[in-house]
């Protein structure tokens, strides 16, 4: 069998700045070295600061990897001190809660000191990686993983997907003369092998003792079977509370990336609609910029040369023809002696090979009529050949690659300028998704109705709002209006939009009242699969995401995607921004996905939430004074509040944590749109 891959992750601001001053790394490989035999590889090291946002991104990276590791320790971080936010950090990521490790370790550490009481150990299964918190101390760090390292091949192979049936053949005995462990329990064999026997004849009988009789058999899994409310059921028999696990964003943010459609490819004019899109395949140019020999300024066309046998170009010279920047004249050829007037852009004459700009001649002679030039004095002889010309496909070669596949053709113009000058008729792109904005609720009622409100009343805000947002990034957007809290009403108005649009934003309904219908309508009645349903933050903690199976008219099968953002209204945008313009991005052929991402100073300080990320509305400027960009609260940050995102262009991205973040400290916020600059 291959070894198991252990990953070490060290948390410790000073560690970060000197990674010479780890010492809890080689500690660790020690021991998997000296007791574990040839089971073990501990390679994969990493040392970030103590941040929640550090720890849970190299976390996921090593768990949802293709190829995740086996094992994760981590150290440091697990004590009491405010800036220990290590089991924070990992406890929202734990799929599988491994509660007796932790026992484990506990025990081992008290037996040496009872000091080991202020530890706050965590360990659990995320996918199929083990993850266990050790002290940040080498020594204690060290005595931890002594302790259940015996135990952790065993655990390992059941997370990784191993048959528990096979692992188990044998007993508990036989496993713990595997691992090298013995009962602490003062059971004798006798009354062990009885436990045993009694268990595996119970399921040997049912399993086979019958021939041709079997028991009652689900043909599904648990987890096909739907897990949001019945509303036929009635207000009584609801969820008191979620079902759905409550995922950190950046498993949020993974789900949203594997079950989004990619992109599909289609050809497409090279016309102004075609800003925003981008190219499907590489552009090539068929033919060359310039296409023939130009002229670069307003001068004269001449025969200059480095040739000994060649007069000066300096000198009174007659002008015989004009070359002017239009199509079809055909030009005379320019003989010794001779110049020709030209100007910029237009067709050398056959036999010149350089341009004298104007500024550098006189006039010494106009025609008898007055109307042109007959003779002009060059003032200078340091003309050299190809001067002041652009030679054919000095600009784009024809057969070149002038445009990349994955390229956007943005609103600047540079890449459709590109593709007009060398005539490019056609190209192929990624589609961009339809998407299709619903409100729901028996309250909402349009916000342009002329007449004050009723009690319970709510204008519409979301739903133009969003409209706005989506058609502000280049996506068409179609106004679905607002259903009724009523099944039957929901569940037609999201198959006439499935019909309409690849994406269906809703807001409201998704939280857990008796009308709050969203989730089990694309669960029940559409058979949509709900990737997730609850996320770690705020606001947008009941933010919703999934897809639906769908026929189109073609009779091809398509995915559709459901967003169903919050009613309040600055969750809902915040959640659009987060994680629905990822989505858009994926299906439109743009990476990186989702909004950029810059480092600001604070101009005030800022209070996060302890237990959730958070996503701040701000302003983000850029000072001349410093050169650097600062962030400034939008101020009240209620989730109904939209006035927060009044001239927002950021969102401030706080972090897990009690203690406030403090004027001039740096944090991570996504841009939504142009920084300010100071005036």
């Amino acid at each position: 069998m291959s070894p198991l891959r252990a990953a070490i992750l060290i948390v410790s601001e000073t560690a970060s700045r000197d990674a010479s001053t780890d010492k809890g790394t080689p500690a660790l490989q020690e021991v998997f070295a000296q007791n574990g035999g040839d089971q073990w590889t501990a390679n994969d090291t990493r040392i970030v600061t103590d941040s929640v946002l550090d720890i849970q991104r190299v976390i996921t990276e090593w768990t949802d990897a293709p190829e995740p590791v086996n094992l994760i320790l981590t150290s440091g971080g697990t004590g009491f001190a405010q800036k220990d936010v290590t089991p924070e950090a990992i406890s929202p990521l734990i799929h599988k809660h491994a509660s007796g490790l932790v026992h484990t370790m506990l025990a081992a550490s008290l037996a040496i000191t009872p000091f080991a009481s202020m530890a706050r150990p965590v360990a659990g299964v995320r996918n199929k990686t083990l993850i266990l918190t050790l002290p940040g101390s080498p020594k204690g760090a060290k005595e931890n993983l002594e302790a259940v390292l015996k135990l952790l091949p065993h655990a390992c192979l059941q997370a990784a997907g191993a048959d528990s049936r096979t692992l188990h053949v044998g007993g508990v005995k036989k496993l713990e003369k595997e691992a090298g462990v013995s009962s602490a329990a003062p059971n004798t064999a006798g009354q062990h092998d009885h436990s045993h026997s009694h268990s595996h004849s119970h399921t040997h009988g049912h399993g086979h003792g019958h021939g041709h009789h079997h028991g009652p058999r689900a043909h599904t899994k648990p987890e096909d079977r739907p897990v949001t409310n019945d509303p036929s059921a009635g207000a009584s028999r609801r969820y008191r509370e979620s079902p759905y696990p409550m995922l950190p964003v950046p498993e949020a943010l993974t789900q949203i990336a594997a079950n989004t459609p990619g992109p599909k490819v289609i050809k497409a004019p090279v016309n102004e609609s075609l800003i925003g899109s981008v190219l499907a395949e590489d552009v090539v140019a068929s033919e060359s910029v310039p296409a023939f020999r130009a002229s670069i300024v307003d001068g004269y066309a001449i025969l200059a040369s480095d040739h000994p046998l060649v007069p000066s170009s300096k000198g009174v010279f007659p002008v015989v023809s004009i070359s002017h920047a239009q199509a079809g004249k055909e030009i005379p050829k320019l003989e010794m002696g001779e110049v020709a007037r030209i100007t910029t852009g237009a067709p050398l004459p056959p036999g010149a090979t350089a341009v004298v700009m104007v500024e550098d001649t006189i006039l010494r002679k106009m025609t008898d009529d007055g109307k042109e030039e007959a003779e002009i004095e060059i003032l200078t002889d340091a003309i050299k050949p190809g001067e002041n010309v652009r030679e054919p496909g000095s600009d784009v070669k024809a057969g070149a690659t002038i445009l990349r596949k994955g390229k956007a053709i943005t609103a600047i113009g540079g890449e459709f300028g590109l593709l007009a000058s060398v005539g490019t008729r056609e190209v192929s792109i990624y589609t961009r998704p339809v998407v299709g904005v619903l409100s729901t609720g028996d309250e909402i009622i349009p916000h342009d109705t002329p007449r004050e409100l009723r009690l319970g009343e709510v204008r519409d805000t979301n739903r133009p709002t969003l409209l706005t947002a989506i058609r502000g990034q280049g996506y068409e957007a179609i106004d679905l209006g607002i259903a009724s809290d009523q099944p039957g009403s929901l569940e037609e108005s999201l198959r006439l939009a499935m019909r309409k649009c690849e994406v269906i934003i809703t807001s409201g309904g998704v939280s857990m009242g008796e009308l709050d219908l969203l989730k089990p309508t694309i669960e029940r009645q559409l058979g949509g699969t709900i990737h997730f349903g609850r996320v770690s933050m705020k606001p947008g903690k009941p933010t919703t995401f999934a897809t639906v199976p769908f026929k189109s008219n073609s009779g091809e099968d398509e995915t559709k995607v459901i967003f169903s953002l919050p009613g309040n209204p600055a969750s809902a945008v915040v959640t659009f921004h987060l994680f629905v313009l990822p989505a858009l991005h994926k299906m439109s052929g743009i990476s990186p996905v989702g909004l950029p991402t810059v480092m600001v100073s604070l101009e005030q300080d800022v209070r996060p939430d302890p237990k959730r990320a958070e996503y701040h509305r701000v302003v983000v400027r850029a000072r001349k004074a410093d050169g650097q960009l600062w962030a400034t609260s939008t101020g009240f940050q209620r989730s109904s509040a939209i006035g927060s995102f009044k001239g927002a262009n950021a969102l401030l991205c706080l972090p897990m944590r009690k203690e406030a973040l403090r004027k001039g400290e740096k944090c991570e916020a996504l841009l939504m749109g142009r920084i300010v600059g100071e005036v």
